[in-house]
Formats: C-alpha cells, sequence, structure tokens
C-alpha cells in the first residue's frame, strides 16, 4: 500500500473485509427474517433486543482476540518459532476458557439482565430463551474468531472468509428446517445458529490443526503461559473495554426502547439490521485506512497518508450518499421482509428518518478513527469514542429524554453523539501532532536532496 493509486488500493483490500463482515451480519439479519415472518412481531423483538447485550458480552473477549492477532503476525513476521506456537496455543486456551465463561455467564445471568433491561412480560419468555441458547453456542463463537484472527494475522483471510460462508448457509437452512419445517419457534432459530458456529469453529480448528506452517496447532500443547497471555492482554483490553463500553451505551438505548412495548422493539430491530449493513462497507474501509495509514508510516510517506485519508473520505461519503438514497426510496420493501405489521414498519420507518441523514458523519469517523489506528493512537481513538458513543449518549438518555419521553428523544441520541464524534476527530486531525515526527523530518530531507 505504499505505492500506486490510493483510493483503488483502499477499495480493493476493503472486498474480502466487506464480504466477510456480510456474511457475519447474515447470522442475525436471517433470524430476524424467519422470525419475523414466521413467528410474530413479539418473536422478533425479543431477537432484537437481544444484539446489544450479546455484544456487550462477547465485545471484551473480541477485543483480546484482536490483540492477539497483532502478537501473532509480529512474532510471524519475525518467524519466531518457539513465541510463536506458545502465542496461538495461548490464544486457543484463552477462547476455550472464555467460551466456557460465557456459557455460564448467559445462563445464570440472562433473566436477570434482561428484566434490568425492562423487558415487557410479553417479550420476557422468548428473550430469554433465544439469549441463553445463543450463549449456549460461546464455545464455537469464541473458538472460530480467535482461530480466524490466527489465520488472518499469518496473511491468510481466504479460509475464514470460507468457513463463515459455509456457516451462514448451514443457519439459513437450519433457521428454515427447525421453524418452518419442525415449528420450533424461537428455540429453532438459536439451535440453527450453534449449530452453524459449531462448524465454523471446526473448520477453522481443523484448518490449524492440519497446518505444516509454524503456527500449527498441537491439540496437547493448548494450555496457557502466563507471559504471554500478559502481552495478548495488554494490547487486546483497551480495544476490548472500548467495544464493551460503547454496547453498553447501546443496551441502555434498548432498555429505552423496550419502555414503548414490543412494537416499538421489532422496529428497532428489524432497522438495526438494515443499519448494521450500512455500517459494514464503512468499517472495512476503517481497517482499510489502519493498515494503509501504517505502512505508508513505516515508509515514511506522511503526504501519501493525508492523501488517503482524503480518498478514504471520499469514497465513504459517495457510498453514504448512494446508499442512503436506495434507503430512502426503499424502505418500504425492507422493512417489509422483516415483518407485515404496521406498527413495526412504522418504527422502523421513525428509525430511518432520523439516522439517514447523519450517515455522513460516519464516513469521516471511520476514516479518521481507522488512521489513528494506524499511527498508533489508538487510545486517543478510544478515549474520542466511548466519550462521546458512551458517556455523552448515557448522559442524553438519561437527563434530555425523561423530559421528552418519545421514542423519537431516544433515537435521536445517536446523530447527537455522532456529531460530537466526528468534530473532535476533526479537532484532534487538525490541530494534533499525530504523525510521527521523525517520518516527516526524513521525508522533507528526501525531498530536499533530490
Amino acid at each position: 500500500m505504499t505505492e500506486g493509486v490510493i483510493w483503488k488500493q483502499l477499495i480493493a483490500f476493503s472486498i474480502p473485509l466487506l464480504i466477510g463482515n456480510i456474511f457475519q451480519q447474515l447470522y442475525n439479519t436471517v433470524d430476524s427474517i424467519v422470525v419475523g415472518n414466521y413467528i410474530g412481531s413479539e418473536a422478533l423483538a425479543a431477537v432484537g433486543s437481544s444484539n446489544s447485550l450479546i455484544n456487550l458480552i462477547i465485545g471484551m473477549f473480541m477485543g483480546i482476540a484482536t490483540g492477539a492477532g497483532v502478537i501473532i503476525s509480529q512474532y510471524y513476521g519475525a518467524q519466531a518459532k518457539d513465541k510463536l506456537h506458545w502465542a496461538v496455543h495461548t490464544c486457543m486456551a484463552l477462547s476455550m476458557i472464555g467460551g466456557f465463561f460465557l456459557i455460564f455467564l448467559g445462563v445464570v445471568l440472562s433473566p436477570i439482565i434482561l428484566k434490568l433491561m425492562g423487558t415487557p412480560d410479553e417479550v420476557m419468555v422468548n428473550s430469554t430463551v433465544y439469549l441463553r441458547i445463543f450463549f449456549c453456542g460461546s464455545l464455537f463463537n469464541l473458538v472460530y474468531n480467535m482461530g480466524a484472527g490466527v489465520l488472518r494475522a499469518v496473511g491468510d483471510s481466504k479460509r475464514p472468509l470460507y468457513y463463515l460462508c459455509v456457516s451462514s448457509v448451514v443457519n439459513i437452512v437450519l433457521d428454515l428446517v427447525f421453524v418452518v419445517v419442525f415449528h420450533l419457534g424461537i428455540a429453532g432459530v438459536g439451535y440453527a445458529t450453534i449449530i452453524a458456529q459449531a462448524v465454523s469453529a471446526w473448520l477453522t480448528l481443523r484448518a490449524l490443526v492440519k497446518s505444516d506452517d509454524i503456527y500449527k496447532v498441537v491439540l496437547k500443547s493448548i494450555r496457557i503461559d502466563v507471559r504471554m497471555l500478559k502481552r495478548i492482554l495488554k494490547i487486546g483490553i483497551p480495544s476490548g473495554i472500548q467495544q464493551s463500553i460503547i454496547s453498553l451505551s447501546n443496551v441502555i438505548v434498548q432498555a429505552n426502547v423496550n419502555s414503548f412495548g414490543a412494537a416499538a422493539m421489532a422496529g428497532f430491530g428489524a432497522y438495526s439490521k438494515i443499519d448494521g449493513f450500512v455500517m459494514l462497507p464503512l468499517q472495512s474501509f476503517c481497517m482499510s485506512a489502519t493498515t494503509f495509514t501504517g505502512q505508508n508510516i513505516g515508509a515514511r510517506k506522511i503526504d501519501r497518508v493525508k492523501k488517503g485519508i482524503f480518498e478514504g473520505i471520499s469514497i465513504s461519503l459517495i457510498y453514504t450518499l448512494i446508499l442512503s438514497v436506495v434507503l430512502f426510496f426503499n424502505v418500504d420493501k425492507i422493512l417489509g421482509i422483516f415483518s407485515k405489521d404496521t406498527a413495526v414498519i412504522s418504527y422502523g420507518h421513525i428509525t430511518m428518518y432520523i439516522l439517514l441523514p447523519f450517515y455522513f458523519t460516519l464516513a469521516f469517523h471511520q476514516i479518521l478513527m481507522g488512521s489513528f489506528r494506524g499511527a498508533g493512537k489508538t487510545m486517543v481513538s478510544m478515549l474520542i469514542g466511548v466519550g462521546n458513543m458512551c458517556i455523552l449518549r448515557m448522559i442524553y438518555i438519561n437527563v434530555f429524554v425523561p423530559f421528552f419521553p418519545t421514542y423519537e428523544a431516544v433515537m435521536w441520541c445517536y446523530p447527537i453523539t455522532w456529531a460530537t464524534t466526528v468534530l473532535m476527530d476533526v479537532v484532534y486531525a487538525w490541530k494534533a501532532k499525530w504523525l510521527p515526527r521523525y517520518a516527516k523530518k526524513a521525508e522533507t530531507k528526501e525531498a530536499e536532496t533530490k
């Protein structure tokens, strides 16, 4: 990424990431479509209200997986066989321990947490059933994500994508079989999800065990190396904290949505699935910006970093504009895929009309956040994100919403905090000296010599 046409490189790098993210999103989306059409709006509300809680609990482990990937990529690049061996096996042991912990946590605490979120009585039973079954698959979920992280860290992004595609197809087929054929209701959706996750975990672990490379997994060697664990956690915990804390704010938003009843929960949940697909390309561009910035700082090409930010934002803005137009004119058809209930669709409409005009702010935020991370300013990225999308969002919910207790007032917490986040991103990018000085000086000296 240090040579060539910038915008082409950013797009080319984003496409495999985007495809993988789309299949990841298909898990919950297919669940919602099947539930909304074959079980009912109350069951759809149960699935929708569970997502923010799932993200909150799993977020910390996903952040740790990110830290593990950084460590593994460094050791693999250095061909440090012994260190890589213990890093990989510590990661796999950590994912298994974390998986069993989440199973216990999810089964025991699901009804308690749902009650604290103000989940309506008519949704409570289905929400509890779905959450408990989902968390029973936590072991498979974490093993796949950690194993896929290992493969990506050593440069293999294709096999994790293939395994995700296979598991998504399994999930879709089993959703229809369990719900439509066997009439298992919302429990059938949960069973389909954990079986699909088990397939992806098995394929990933099998690939690592059968590998002939130095990152090969030996099952009897899977154990925790304390020194390696400390290194992984040192990098992974800040990322996990950011994901979990922002998810916590979304749990609080979901609790406020729950107070408006099952139709509001279902409408918000349905549009959240659409919103997820809106975010996927932006998140892929963010990861591209991180890699692009890191490589070019390493090559001391600071002018190219700045051009990359500009072209990345331009690409993201064009994408959000096109998608916003498509959504605006097709929202009825898209929401109709999830439910035919007019009240559910009405709440989906309200959500879209409030969020859609502000998607352009996310185009700026994702590129700038990715660039900051690529420059090593992960703490800055975390503070800006948590400060606005968590702390400010919770202040708004707890201080402002009680004076205007409407669904619309709750939804406005998103565009308001998106705007303040981007404002701080831009100010930091413009005023702070976040690019390495040595790289800039070296670049200037080279230009003077020429």
